[in-house]
């Protein structure tokens, strides 16, 4: 046994993105207590910073002290009660994650289903709610990180606004990266993870919960189903001034990473990060079509950060993962749920996100594929 050493990799898959030296940096930090006063300072200024990266006022925005996946049920288990109703948009892996959740709570999910690779319908959307008046929430993802189409935020808030049901939205892969309006798209809940265009390390996931979300939770009538992740809980942790009630001993040296990145993120503009990941997207599909490779998502809702790519008929796409990172230091991701062994995923996701790594990755795959 010996210290480990991880080798040097280019990530351009699904997440984690490549940490830059800064965060890395912040991370060995010297270890102070969580209840240390400049440690809540700190707490509050990452508030601060993920209200600005999520374009909200809301009070109740945090990271929990989890990947994106607690955040996902962290959304849920606040709240959604056991007998109420929630339609659940899958156009993906993630969708079908959210109804998980869904039904472990003991709650109705109502599905609509579209096709992977194509964003969630409006209209389908619309009927589902006309079908059930009353549904607590609409619950969709906004970045569908399994085929990477963005959907219609926007527009699906505004639906279940207009039918009385809270909005929650996934946007584990969207913050930071392409455009997310949080209250002005009307969003009630909202989570993401540390890991994609935020380039920190894994292992935290920013949510943030509208007033009428908050209202909801308060309103229960049944407990959290989740200690850990109970918001009535972990606010007396997180927000107040002056002494913090003790919840849980946060992750301190996570939230310095946390804490730097999003400073990154501020000094380069919420607008011109989402336009740098916009540009290295169009140079990455340029790059592979010249390649004779295609990209089978609709390029009106294509994600900037990450990137699916058909495999070739008669291509090993494992074969080609393996070569990848073996003869070229990157790794890129497979394809997931029905889309296992016919695509790629190539993400471009936060420090990832340069015309440098856009290069160097076309470039290992005309090598691999016998075509530059």
């Amino acid at each position: 046994m010996h210290s480990f050493m991880p080798p040097d990799r280019l990530l351009l898959g699904p997440g984690p993105s490549p940490v830059p030296p800064r965060v890395l940096a912040a991370l060995a930090r010297p270890t102070i207590g969580h209840l240390d006063p400049l440690f809540i300072a700190m707490m509050d200024e990452v508030k601060d910073l993920l209200r600005e990266a999520f374009r909200t006022g809301h009070a109740l925005t945090l990271p929990v002290s989890a990947p994106g996946s607690a955040g996902m049920e962290t959304a849920f288990v606040n709240l959604i009660e056991p007998g109420d109703t929630v339609i659940v948009c899958r156009n993906g892996v993630f969708g079908g994650r959210m109804r998980e959740n869904v039904v472990r709570i003991g709650a109705q999910a109502v599905m609509v289903d579209d096709p992977f690779g194509r964003p969630v319908d409006p209209d389908k959307v619309e009927a589902a709610l006309r079908a059930h008046p009353g549904a607590k929430a609409l619950a969709f993802v906004h970045a569908e990180t399994s085929t990477g189409v963005a959907s219609d935020a926007r527009t699906l808030c505004r639906l279940a606004r207009e039918h009385g049901a809270l909005s929650i939205v996934d946007a584990v892969t969207s913050l930071g990266g392409s455009p997310l309006e949080v209250d002005g798209w009307g969003i009630d809940a909202v989570y993401s993870g540390s890991q994609k265009c935020l380039s920190a390390p894994p292992g935290l996931s920013p949510v943030s919960f509208s007033d009428t979300a908050v209202a909801a939770i308060r309103a229960r009538r049944t407990p959290v189903q989740s200690w850990f992740l109970d918001l009535t809980l972990v606010m007396g942790y997180w927000q107040g001034s002056g002494a913090r009630a003790y919840h849980h001993t946060a992750p301190i040296n996570m939230l310095y990473a946390l804490h730097e990145a999003l400073l990154m993120l501020r000094e380069e503009g919420l607008e011109a990060a989402w336009a740098r990941h916009r540009a290295n997207h169009l140079r990455l599909c340029e790059g592979l079509e010249a390649l004779g490779l295609t990209l089978p998502v609709d390029p009106a809702v294509r994600l900037p950060q990450l990137n699916a790519v058909a495999v070739p008929d008669g291509v090993d796409e494992a074969a080609v993962r393996r070569s990848l990172l073996d003869r070229h230091g990157i790794e890129i991701g497979a394809g997931l749920g029905e889309l296992a062994g016919k695509i790629w995923r190539i993400g471009l996701m936060g420090h990832g996100s340069t015309p440098g790594n856009v290069d160097r990755v076309v470039a290992a795959f005309g090598d691999v594929l016998g075509r530059g």
